[in-house]
């Protein structure tokens, strides 16, 4: 029989952020919902995977704390279906400490990764970070600019401006800016930044973003041999950080 774990009251009208906690570890997920609610969250507390993601399908959250090793669904499997529909941070919490292992759940799509034992003053900064660059994500997609650092992205003139002043791009260089500050601290391997701006029925060599990139790094990186925004995770992709 499959069991919910739920806290906090009124759960069709949110008046504060909502946490989702997912860990099969009855005490370590006790202790998750205790803090986190002190911190002035709504927590809903899940046991195991098939739960999390019913859970995400039904109800607002705003962040997920996501243990990979559970039975049935894992982690892994949970963020994948995620990340299918929704861009909500996610935070990784492990024993696993192989740096394989931390770079297959930023592969993902995972926002975080937190290794047990942790101290929770760390996971409460890093959750406070999460939330809050996830609002002002959702806050820029109500308008038509997108704000990173000195890079301000216009919509609706489908301009792009460094530090105030207008940077030439080309239809493909800006298409995939918009699509990377589209999606902040996410990984995106070539071929899905391909398959976007091209369509997956297109022929051609999905290595020519590597060039788009660096193109776009001379002219939008203060230094695009160290650039702070479009950020390479070799093997994978790339990164937006904002």
């Amino acid at each position: 029989m499959r069991k919910r774990i739920l806290k906090g009251k009124g759960q069709k009208t949110v008046t504060k952020e909502r946490i989702l906690i997912v860990e099969d570890d009855v005490g370590t997920r006790g202790l998750l919902e205790l803090n986190i609610e002190s911190w002035g969250y709504d927590v809903v507390g899940a046991e195991n995977g098939e739960i999390a993601i019913e859970c995400v399908e039904n109800e607002l959250f705003h962040l997920v704390v996501l243990d990979i090793e559970m039975p049935g669904i894992d982690g892994f499997e949970v963020c994948r279906h995620i990340r299918k529909q929704y861009d909500i941070p996610i935070i990784f919490i492990s024993s696993r400490r192989a740096l394989m292992d931390k770079l297959k759940c930023f592969e993902l799509g995972g926002d975080d990764y937190i290794t047990k034992p942790f101290n929770f003053a760390e996971l409460e900064a890093r959750i406070k970070s999460n939330v809050r660059r996830y609002r002002k994500m959702r806050s820029q997609l109500l308008t038509s600019t997108l704000t990173c650092g000195q890079i301000e992205i216009n919509l609706d003139l489908y301009e792009c401006y460094v530090n105030g002043k207008k940077v030439n791009l080309t239809p493909t260089e800006m298409n995939i800016l918009i699509y990377l500050a589209k999606h902040p601290n996410q990984v995106l391997d070539v071929e899905q930044i391909f398959d976007h701006i091209w369509g997956y029925d297109t022929v051609g060599d999905p290595q020519t973003i590597k060039v788009h990139i660096r193109n776009l790094r001379q002219k939008v990186e203060k230094d695009p041999y160290s650039p702070q925004h479009i950020i390479t995770v070799r093997g994978f992709g790339y990164r937006f950080i904002c």
